[in-house]
């Protein structure tokens, strides 16, 4: 009888015991699966655009497009002014597409048009085009009516 006594004394103190150390082994898991996940999105959303020797970082779409236009980087394009509100550029190759009909474009907006026209959006409007987002700049200030160069980089 002692002995079964102290086989349910020992279970009863040790199964907390293991079902603590069972959850605290799944906790660390989880946040090392979202530790990786966060250093993939760090890497995919890091950008910088360089106009007039002033940087402005671009908060990247978490997309095809953005990392298949990162793996172009560094690039210095030469973007032709279009309707006193955007700057574009035609890349040589072509890049994925997932287009939406946005209907508000924000200033700051860096979308591509088709799959090979890289488009810089300096002023806010409403469109019935189709564009698929790379990514933002917060703090872009408002462009000239020229082409200007801009380079891409990371």
């Amino acid at each position: 009888m002692k002995r079964y006594f102290i086989i349910l004394v020992l279970i009863i103190f040790i199964s907390p015991i293991t079902i603590i150390t069972l959850k605290a082994i799944k906790n660390n898991s989880s946040s090392s699966n979202i530790d990786t996940e966060n250093s993939d999105r760090e890497e995919v959303s890091r950008m910088k655009v360089i106009i007039d020797n002033k940087e402005y970082n671009v908060e990247l779409e978490d997309s095809e497009t953005s990392k298949s236009l990162l793996e172009l980087l560094p690039l210095e394009l030469e973007m032709k002014e279009l309707n006193g509100n955007e700057k574009y550029h035609y890349l040589d190759i072509s890049l994925p597409t997932d287009k939406t009909n946005l209907s508000k474009i924000n200033k700051g907006d860096l979308m591509l048009y088709t799959d090979n026209c890289l488009v810089l959006f300096y002023k806010s409007f409403t469109t019935s085009y189709s564009y698929t987002k790379i990514g933002h700049i917060d703090n872009l200030p408002d462009l000239d009516n020229n082409d200007i160069k801009i380079t891409f980089t990371t």
